[in-house]
């Protein structure tokens, strides 16, 4: 089996930092916290992207003879096209080159995109662009209309009906990213008269962990901080992750969710509620807090805040997405 083409490649991780034949136990110790380190430069989730796409080209590669490591720029341009005409999305495709340049560098290659011939590349990748576009596909905004109802159609009071609720309402309110949502600790909560104030150790734009603090507002209609407490007050955990996996059975476990349960668990509501599950995704909750903040003529400043944001060019999306019709300028004669 070893000799099978592409045998291991889908697993190729970060290169060994030190090569030798031997090496002392506590050498061999630091180089492996080295490894750690190397790998933790990439989000796990971006990691595990990045395997799947590494496996779908060295599988593409294995079925017609083409050594994918390292690869020539000129085979690489090739499988992009060939996705492209799979109807691969051309954000899908980006993150493909991107993980293969990874992968090279990793284990000590130059990226095909930095090579001679990487024009190859550049002019299939602006081809698929021009022809395919580069607008993404938007899920729906899970906004405060929206969110009522997925909260209402959650019956009794099961751990998982109550996890459910206050995953919902948290992760709307506070404009959360899953991976926010699932790193979230029961220490970086605290219950104040007004809301609810929470830490953010990490995120998405703050991966080396300098934090934010964000509040919830207690509410009168979603009422985000009354949920949460029953959750907390059932989970029963003094520390720990805030929102924990869930056995068959609806048992409590020590473990955190993972961002793919998030948005099961949106999607699994938003079809009890009647809506179409295929049109949300986890990031609908995040978006139906910019959604209905925009509706509601927020300040943009107060949003970004809030959702943490960069830049304000995202949030003016939004902000303009609500406002099209508002102070038209063909509005006194059309």
């Amino acid at each position: 089996m070893a000799d099978e083409p592409g045998a291991g490649r889908a697993l190729v991780g970060p290169a060994p930092m030190l090569e030798a034949p031997v090496l002392p136990a506590v050498l061999e110790a630091e180089v492996d916290a080295a490894r750690g380190y190397a790998a933790a430069s990439r989000a796990a989730s971006t990691r595990r992207a990045y395997l799947s796409d590494w496996s779908i080209f060295t599988a593409w590669c294995d079925s017609r003879g083409i050594e994918p490591l390292p690869a020539r720029p000129a085979a690489v341009a090739t499988f992009l096209a060939a996705e492209a005409e799979a109807g691969v999305k051309t954000a899908t495709i980006g993150r493909r080159l991107a993980a293969i340049g990874y992968m090279h560098r990793a284990q000590g290659f130059d990226a095909p995109q930095a090579c001679v011939g990487a024009q190859a590349i550049r002019d299939v990748l602006a081809g698929i662009r021009r022809t395919h576009g580069v607008r993404k596909g938007k899920k729906r905004a899970a906004d405060a209309d929206m969110l009522r109802d997925m909260l209402h159609g959650i019956e009794g009071d099961s751990p998982r009906a109550v996890r459910d609720r206050a995953l919902l309402a948290i992760g709307m309110a506070g404009a959360f990213r899953r991976s926010e949502l699932v790193a979230l600790q029961l220490d970086e909560v605290a219950m104040v008269p007004e809301g609810i104030r929470i830490l953010i150790g990490r995120s998405k734009t703050d991966q080396e962990g300098a934090g934010a603090e964000i509040a919830i507002p207690e509410g009168s209609r979603i009422r985000p901080k009354q949920l949460l407490l029953a959750w907390v007050t059932l989970a029963g955990f003094a520390d720990g992750p805030v929102f924990r996996k869930l056995t068959p059975q609806g048992r409590i476990t020590a473990k955190p969710m993972s961002d793919r349960g998030v948005a099961l668990v949106v999607k699994a509501r938003a079809q009890a509620a009647g809506y179409d599950p295929e049109q949300v995704a986890g990031h609908s909750l995040r978006a139906g807090f910019l959604t209905e903040a925009a509706r509601r003529g927020a300040n943009i400043f107060k949003m970004r805040e809030q959702s943490r944001h960069k830049s304000l060019e995202v949030l003016s999306d939004y902000v303009r997405n609500h406002e099209l019709f508002a102070d038209h300028a063909g509005e006194r004669f059309l």
